[in-house]
């Protein structure tokens, strides 16, 4: 069967030796947007790429603002400090995630607490988050209180894995029960809707990721959307070293970071913007060819949920058990073709072996079975 697997990837992504798991696709103005800029000498923090970006998000999210920012983690950070997340707090998120979402909220000093996903949406589960929330806190005028650490839980964070919706709605609703503030991680999600609505716009904040392997990239890159206009002013002032506008001195009011998004990278993500549709008919192609392929094989493939129109950023598959996923992987990766299995769950990292946890039940059934296939964008 593997064989037969290796030979249809092939089929998709012919005239390659070796096919990477989702490498990006240059086929606009990138190159004359980037030399544009340079030419400009506005490569760093300032130039009209990184307004027009902001811009070509809001229309394409339909948030009212956006702040663009170095990368996806730089910009969860900001997000959760916008957010209210104080040093001492808890935040919820998901174990079935990238390294980068725990690593945000140990930024910000908080502690995150990991809650189980679902199985078909492969994002935080609203019955774990309830579950978790009614039998191990309780409200005070400090808010939603940690019975067992007596932290206050001030944020909670869903990420949309691979590109598919969780059940964001549902879990806005538990969070504003418990006066916790939502805080999306949307930065594999660019282009996925759910219930008619842009991932990364139902919470308070969401953001995006632009590194080189997502739909859309800058070479790196990250951004906030929110709808609230002090939020967005504030994220601005912090991601620009805090430096009050001033035509030539330079006075900081507080502690910032240099998290603004360079021109240069700007200049790419427009270019990238401008084929956003074409690479989502395109994905949305090859996990049509996938499915197909795959339902008289034995082997699942992961489809969008119900009520989402997902990008498919990575495809996805599961496996019957580890063993038939380690072969899986060692066949595919030998016939020099990227599969790689799901991230290591972030519990049992050993800086986040102490966080609080539910069971975790579905996270690990998942982890023992799924792998990614090749995802990128194919040229016909």
């Amino acid at each position: 069967m593997f064989n037969k697997v290796i030979e249809f990837i092939r089929c998709l992504y012919p005239n390659k030796d070796l096919i990477p798991l989702h490498e990006p696709t240059f086929t606009g103005r990138e190159k004359e947007y980037v030399n544009y800029a340079i030419d400009s000498t506005f490569v760093s923090s300032v130039g009209e790429f990184v307004n027009r970006f902001e811009d070509m998000i809001c229309s394409l999210t339909g948030a009212k603002f956006a702040v663009a920012a170095v990368n996806g983690t730089n910009a969860l950070h900001i997000a959760l400090k916008l957010s209210g997340v104080s040093p001492g707090d808890e935040v919820i998120t998901q174990p079935l995630t990238f390294i980068a979402t725990a690593n945000a909220i140990s930024y910000c000093c908080a502690i995150p607490i990991f809650i189980d996903v679902d199985l078909n949406t492969l994002g935080m589960s609203p019955e774990a988050l309830s579950s978790f929330l009614d039998s191990h806190t309780h409200m005070t005028d400090r808010g939603c209180i940690n019975k067992t650490t007596g932290r206050r839980i001030s944020a909670c964070v869903p990420m949309h894995t691979f590109g598919h919706p969780c059940r964001i709605d549902s879990i806005l609703e538990i969070c504003n029960n418990h006066k916790i503030k939502l805080v999306e991680d949307a930065a594999e999600s660019l282009g996925s809707i759910y219930k008619n609505k842009h991932t990364g716009t139902f919470g308070l904040l969401g953001i995006y990721s632009f590194n080189g392997n997502k739909t859309v990239t800058c070479g790196g890159g990250g951004i906030i959307v929110t709808d609230d206009e002090f939020i967005a002013k504030k994220g601005k002032h912090l991601t620009t070293t805090a430096k009050i506008p001033h035509p030539y001195e330079f006075v900081h009011d507080e502690v910032g970071y240099n998290y603004r998004l360079p021109n240069l990278n700007a200049a790419l993500g427009c270019a990238q913007l401008e084929k956003l549709e074409f690479f989502l008919k395109n994905k949305r192609s090859t996990a049509e060819s996938y499915k197909t392929f795959f339902e008289n094989t034995g082997i699942k493939f992961i489809t969008e949920p119900e009520y989402a129109n997902s990008n498919y950023w990575l495809n996805g598959i599961i496996l019957e058990n580890s063993k038939m996923r380690d072969e899986f992987l060692k066949a595919t990766n030998s016939a020099k073709i990227m599969t790689r299995p799901l991230w290591k769950l972030i519990h049992k990292l050993e800086m986040y072996k102490k966080c609080q946890h539910d069971k975790l039940i579905n996270a690990i059934w998942l982890e023992e079975r799924i792998v990614n296939i090749p995802s990128s964008v194919r040229l016909y």
